[in-house]
């Protein structure tokens, strides 16, 4: 795969990159994670800034992208959207964001590509009043207007810096990936949070072959979009995808076992008149019982991996037990985030040889 084809490129969706794409991400991230293992400089991005948008907090994004471009000799510009301009919206009669002027975005996206070689965004949760899908739709707004590559540092529908984060650090412990179980499960927290990570997950796993189960209690189902993929994926790799309603049949003898929550979207608008957290919160107190115990654990495989993105909520989702014992690799996966975004950033942001 030729550099000079992903120069330019928005890293936005994993589904809008084909296979040999991905492949080249990842082969560029271990060769970077081994020159900063051996202290070799690589400053491949010497001169280059990348402008951070964030409209929701983060400790392992901001800081492995700071971290990661300042590694490759170039900057990083730290930007609160309150900072910057005052969103123009619209309301409905019940306090709903139905509308947001796009002349900010439209401007901004223009203005720092002029300046600058990347913007990179994360916008989901109360930064979208909780419209699902709607930090997906401003992503897209900047990468209309924008002369600059765009990369998702996460929206309300995907994370795909987490995603392939994901599939490195797994093929890092289990080599070929092909037919191994990977459970991508529901777990109770009372935390409100999106269904991004686990979107992204699912659909790289499908595309690398591995056999996917994916478990919640009716209610948490996948976008139908992402289902398709999915589906579609398992199909051309020759994997699986399967939907279950019970966690124990998910991960019985999985390999992988990967336990998260994620909010109902149907107290979420558009599918809810408003935003009824109060009502998701409650719904999901009906199923603390999905959580990963060392029971559960002795259910999977006898050398099964447990993952998350973090932060974890070990009081709900995972024993703390299981997220500090052998079997966890979550520090392995916010490490990568490191190599895996210094591989993306280089190859969007045209990085010499």
């Amino acid at each position: 795969m030729s550099r000079t084809l992903l120069h330019g490129r928005d890293w936005i969706n994993t589904q809008e990159w084909t296979k040999p794409e991905l492949e080249t991400v990842l082969k560029l991230a271990e060769d970077l994670k081994l020159r900063h293992a051996s202290g070799e400089p690589h400053e491949l991005l010497h001169g280059k800034t990348n402008y951070l948008i964030f409209y929701n907090p983060s400790l392992r994004t901001r800081n492995s992208f700071e971290t990661g471009l300042t590694q490759l000799g170039g900057h990083s510009n730290y930007l609160l959207p309150a900072f910057m301009y005052s969103p123009g919206k619209e309301e409905d009669e019940s306090g709903v964001l139905v509308k947001e002027s796009v002349e900010e975005i439209k401007d901004t996206a223009r203005v720092l590509s002029r300046y600058g070689d990347a913007i990179s965004i994360r916008i989901f949760q109360d930064a979208t009043a909780w419209v699902h899908g709607r930090g997906n739709v401003v992503m897209r707004e900047f990468a209309k207007w924008a002369e600059v590559p765009v990369i998702n540092m996460e929206d309300d529908l995907y994370h795909p810096c987490q995603g392939i984060t994901d599939l490195m650090t797994l093929k890092e412990h289990l080599g070929d990936l092909k037919g191994k179980k990977v459970a991508v499960t529901w777990a109770y927290s009372d935390k409100d949070r999106t269904i991004g990570v686990m979107h992204s997950a699912a659909l790289l796993f499908t595309l690398f072959g591995m056999n996917v189960t994916v478990a919640h209690p009716k209610g948490y189902e996948f976008d139908d979009e992402v289902t398709e993929w999915c589906q579609q994926n398992a199909q051309e790799s020759a994997g699986s995808y399967t939907v279950v309603n019970d966690f124990d049949e998910a991960i019985r003898d999985a390999d992988v076992v990967m336990p998260k929550s994620w909010i109902n979207n149907n107290f979420l608008p558009p599918k809810n008149r408003g935003i009824d957290l109060k009502g998701a919160r409650a719904f999901a107190s009906q199923y603390k019982d999905w959580k990963f115990t060392k029971e559960k654990l002795a259910l999977c495989d006898s050398r099964a991996l447990y993952m998350h993105c973090g932060p974890v909520d070990r009081a709900n989702e995972v024993e703390d037990e299981i997220v500090d014992g052998p079997r966890s690799v979550v520090f392995d996966q916010a490490e990568n985030r490191l190599h895996t975004q210094k591989a993306i950033m280089t190859l969007v942001m045209g990085g010499r040889p």
